[in-house]
């Protein structure tokens, strides 16, 4: 199979199901943050994780190849596809409970970095709220699953406890913020 196709050199893509929509649409916008959001997950993975943490990222960078189909097709389409599930989103937030279990509680807001995935994953989240905004924008003019932005919703949160987790599994110290109330001089 070749790698280029020269269809989209005019500007518009196809959905599964054959569509073609313009590669500025709301739509192909959502699910190519979503596909940044994955590549970003996996230089996070790149690096020495805990073994549990591993396993999180795997499941999760599965589920959003899972994500980006199912924002790739409209909800009423006739193709058949996996669709994010209520089962995803629990995986995320049992996983959350059992990392929170083993970290301190916050007391400020913590400075995103630590060690090398720890900083990824703080970037993880960030480019996920980013996703979670263009979906939600998406669903304005867009049929969108409700699912896909409770997922994403959920994920953000994921990314800033795996982050602060798998700092704390390497060692890694949080950097609490504490604002300087002083005036400038």
């Amino acid at each position: 199979m070749k790698i280029y196709t020269k269809k989209g050199d005019q500007g518009n893509t196809s959905l599964f199901g054959g569509t073609r929509v313009p590669k500025s649409s709301a739509r192909i916008e959502a699910y190519g943050t979503v596909d940044e959001l994955n590549s970003i997950v996996g230089l996070g993975a790149s690096y020495t994780l805990s073994d549990q943490g591993t396993k999180w990222v795997k499941k999760v960078q599965e589920d959003l190849f899972v994500l980006g189909a199912d924002l790739a097709t409209p909800p009423s389409s006739k193709t058949r596809i996996d669709r994010i599930n209520e089962e995803a989103i629990t995986y995320l937030e049992e996983a959350i409970d059992t990392m929170e279990e083993e970290l301190p509680t916050l007391k400020n807001f913590i400075l995103p970095g630590g060690s090398q995935a720890g900083a990824t994953f703080h970037l993880a989240r960030t480019v996920c709220r980013r996703a979670e905004r263009a979906t939600v924008a998406c669903r304005k003019t867009e049929e969108i699953s409700d699912l896909t932005i409770k997922y994403l919703n959920r994920l953000s949160d994921f990314f800033f406890v795996l982050a602060r987790f798998e700092n704390k599994k390497a060692g890694t110290r949080e950097e609490a913020w504490k604002p300087d109330h002083q005036s400038p001089k």
